[in-house]
């Protein structure tokens, strides 16, 4: 059965800038990837007005970053208390915008991962440090003594955040929390095919009583406000998930002003099956990029590099486990498989398997359109692929893994490195010590080994084409802020 949902489709959302909210001259269609209804119209901000937001986060900061780390955390809990109040109502909203499902929605979406990220960063460990006394000889620099210095971390200042449309809510989570925290404002510029959650986060925070301009949100479906807000010179820093080419404008625009980067950007993970593998493990990890939010996920294990010897076990199980996951309506309770974002990506990932089959590969399993009203791509799996194939070098972004054989840990290795991505990788073999040095190995940012599951306060993000920078956990704070040496002599 699908659940009916719970949406006002007619309500006038606004933007939230300065701590009010301001009506825009036109609005955009938000439209239900599962049905293709529309399910909302979001506001669509001048870059006037996102020069507004600018502005508001720029008077706020000096009050904000002059709070103790103890006091803005306050604010930071009481927005984790509301939106364990307010959260469950939103799930048919944010269901609806993001086209996850229902499991997804409630459980990854809305709520758990959001609130803790809030709730982790209320209360921040010390990052000022005292650096040992170093003795000095007379010079022309000055006289004899002992040289002392005090390390601070100082709030980097207006954060630009540019969230993806795969997990707008934990996202966003993920970058103002510790922005907040270490005392910097916040713009949030949301990707424009689902921001209607962002906005009922816009509401918690108006509740959870943050001072005006503090946080802002900006909406939008064109460029030109967020090419304002990236091209102020009273933005200090932008933190973007996206794609690596959207990334890369970003990158060379920022120069200009000399703007601190915090980018997640796009993946292709590699997943390596050795001679020893478990194949039903392997098979079950790689399985979670056809179930997990339809494969729109940057950590996923699109790239499986596998032993020979358990080449064609694994094509097996992989096409038998493929027939397992039901692709359909996302608010039934038994769909694994929703749709993915909207027509257009839908149509990318369609030529994208195309072109796999056009340059050889074995076509073992999906391609088609299901026979849906919505966005959907069925779970596919190309085998026979060979390393230069433009299907095993780009990130579909979709329900898709690519296979090749290897015939030893060095060749694995080299496949799995022969990629401009490198953000996530896995490994999988019984000898744990085995993996961990193929691990060390790979150039990712992060590795997994015999697991898909994350460390969610180890450092994150990625090598080469995949990012610039790391959050999360005490990481997360220090990308947000910059360092001051005071030193002086005794």
């Amino acid at each position: 059965m699908s659940a009916d949902l719970n949406i006002d489709v007619q309500k006038e959302w606004k933007l939230f800038i300065n701590g009010r909210w301001e009506p825009t001259a036109s609005s955009y269609e938000i439209v239900d990837p599962n049905t293709t209804n529309v399910v909302g119209h979001a506001p669509e901000a001048t870059a006037a007005q996102a020069l507004d937001a600018v502005a508001a986060a720029k008077a706020a900061l000096p009050a904000w970053k002059a709070l103790s780390p103890g006091e803005r955390g306050v604010y930071l809990a009481r927005l984790a208390d509301v939106l364990e109040e307010d959260s469950d109502a939103w799930v048919d909203t944010v269901q609806a915008e993001t086209g996850a499902t229902l499991k997804i929605a409630a459980t990854m979406q809305v709520g758990g991962p959001t609130i803790d990220r809030f709730r982790y960063y209320s209360s921040i460990p010390d990052l000022n440090e005292s650096l040992m006394p170093q003795p000095v000889g007379a010079s022309p620099l000055g006289p004899a003594g002992l040289i002392s210095a005090a390390v601070h971390r100082q709030p980097v200042g207006v954060v630009a955040a540019i969230t993806p449309y795969n997990f707008p809510l934990t996202n966003v989570a993920g970058k103002i929390g510790p922005a907040l925290a270490m005392g910097c404002t916040c713009i949030i510029k949301p990707a424009p095919q689902d921001p209607l959650g962002i906005l009922l986060l816009a509401e918690a925070i108006e509740k959870a009583g943050f001072p005006p301009g503090v946080v802002n949100v900006v909406t939008g479906s064109g460029p030109e406000a967020p090419a304002a807000i990236v091209d102020s010179p009273d933005v200090n820093m932008i933190s973007f998930t996206g794609s690596s080419m959207i990334g890369s404008k970003i990158y060379e625009n920022s120069g200009k002003t000399m703007k601190r980067l915090l980018m997640e950007l796009g993946g292709k993970g590699a997943l390596i099956m050795a001679d020893d593998a478990d194949v039903g493990k392997a098979v079950g990890a790689i399985a979670t990029v056809w179930g997990f939010h339809s494969g729109q996920i940057c950590t996923a294990p699109t790239r499986v590099i596998c032993h020979r010897s358990k080449y064609d076990e694994t094509v097996e199980a992989l096409k038998g486990v493929s027939g397992f996951l039901k692709v359909g309506d996302a608010r039934a309770d038994d769909t694994l498989v929703g749709p993915v974002i909207t027509e257009t990506h839908r149509d990318r990932v369609e030529t994208f398997i195309q072109s796999g089959v056009d340059d050889g590969a074995t076509l073992v399993c999906g391609g088609e359109r299901p026979d849906l009203p919505g966005y959907f791509v069925a779970p596919t799996l190309l085998a026979d692929c060979t390393p230069d194939m433009h299907v095993v070098q780009e990130e579909a972004f979709g329900p898709v893994v690519v296979i090749m054989p290897h015939d030893g840990d060095d060749e694995a290795i080299a496949m799995a490195n022969n990629s401009i991505y490198g953000l996530y990788s896995y490994v999988f073999s019984e000898d744990q010590s085995r993996a961990y040095r193929i691990g060390q190995q790979l150039e990712t940012g992060n590795v997994g080994l015999n697991l898909i599951q994350p460390h969610m306060e180890a450092p994150f993000g990625g090598y080469k084409m995949s990012g610039v920078g790391r959050d999360r956990g005490r990481w997360g704070l220090e990308a947000y802020s910059e360092i001051q040496a005071i030193s002086w002599i005794s």
